[in-house]
């Protein structure tokens, strides 16, 4: 059996039930104190996984064991939410980078994943699935406490629309998810505010009304604990509404991670739309076709904290699939760096980074 975090040829409930998919994970040795720091805490590495593919503290705590230092435990909700219809993940047909333009326009899933992993491009629609806090509370302290020396988890939220509910009471539940979340002993809640994956709640991050209302209140139901916002790509047509959004949120957050994913509408060879279910024509763009974007966001934040005095970190996200992307993005301005598509195909990521700093 292939080593992998998350197997996409199985559900989303196999994958919780039972996954990760690998024994005797070899430790990545650790020798002396942590030279780098996120948030103020010490980590070994400043590279791990972003939120997606370690749904239970059976993942995050494999995750740690295998040299991964800061590492999101799958984003959650207030309530039990089903999984979008399976696949959750399947591969695109594209060779270098892939612009907004031509994700707007479409693209081809492949009939197989290429052999050259370094150049993997995927999808993935998953909608923020999970069994609810009865489940993830308990389980999410045994994640924390799997968290070694110079590691540390972060916990992913996310609020839920429903029928009825006003805008108020729709940021109020990234709170409510948040608070349960610090209550579990979580030391940084991180609101997904970027998922293009769930039908009818939209990307958050693009209204700027709400990102502020959500930080808001998060940061009333989490008290001092470090907040990160994790925010999709913002072409340059649409600096100037993200500069007016951080000059309200900056003084609220203490991170931002970029970028989630890029939206894209997926077909088969016959022109039919990819993934099975309505409103999944459009999924999230994973892997090496995104990097470039990852890169510009993390560039125009640095340049934005520099020029306003902003003191938020910068985590970088989006084609993370070698050594030479992480110190990319590190050069780019980035604090801290993680990748969920790399790791999943290629575990040893971290060993591999860490070698590449000795």
């Amino acid at each position: 059996m292939a080593l992998m975090f998350y197997d996409p040829a199985k559900t989303f409930d196999e994958n919780v039930d039972e996954g990760p998919f690998f024994d005797n994970v070899p430790p990545l040795e650790r020798k002396g104190d942590p030279k780098f720091s996120f948030l103020g805490l010490p980590v070994y590495l400043p590279f791990g996984i972003a939120a997606g593919p370690l749904p239970t503290s059976k993942h995050v705590n494999a995750a740690f064991k295998w040299g991964y230092d800061i590492v999101d435990y799958k984003t959650m909700r207030t309530v039990p939410f089903e999984s979008n219809p399976f696949p959750n993940v399947i591969p695109i047909d594209a060779d270098g980078p892939i612009t907004v333009e031509q994700a707007d326009k479409g693209l081809t899933m492949a009939d197989d994943y290429p052999a050259d992993k370094t150049k993997l491009v995927i999808t993935n629609s998953f909608g923020n699935p999970g069994r609810g806090p009865k489940f993830w509370a308990e389980d999410m302290k045994k994640a924390i406490a799997g968290a070694g020396k110079g590691q540390v988890m972060i916990a992913s939220t996310f609020g839920s629309a429903k029928d009825g509910m006003s805008n108020a009471d729709f940021w109020q539940d990234f709170a409510d998810a948040s608070k349960i979340a610090a209550d579990t002993g979580a030391k940084i809640i991180e609101l997904n505010l970027s998922c293009p994956n769930v039908v009818g709640e939209g990307i958050v991050c693009y209204t700027p009304e709400a990102v502020i209302g959500i930080c808001q209140r998060t940061r009333e139901a989490i008290g001092d604990l470090p907040m990160v916002i994790k925010l999709g790509y913002f072409t340059n047509e649409q600096q100037s509404l993200m500069e007016k959004m951080m000059a309200e949120v900056a003084p609220l957050i203490q991170a931002v991670s970029l970028i989630n994913t890029i939206p894209a509408k997926v077909y088969k060879k016959d022109g039919s739309q990819a993934l099975p279910g309505e409103g999944r024509l459009v999924s999230g763009l994973c892997g090496a076709g995104i990097k470039w974007a990852g890169l510009d966001m993390v560039k125009r934040m640095d340049v934005l904290r520099k020029a306003k005095g902003y003191k938020y970190e910068i985590i970088g996200i989006g084609g993370v699939m070698t050594p030479a992307d992480f110190h990319e993005y590190r050069e780019a301005g980035a604090d801290a760096v993680q990748a969920c598509t790399g790791p999943m195909w290629n575990p040893n990521l971290a060993h591999e980074i860490a070698a590449s700093l000795k």
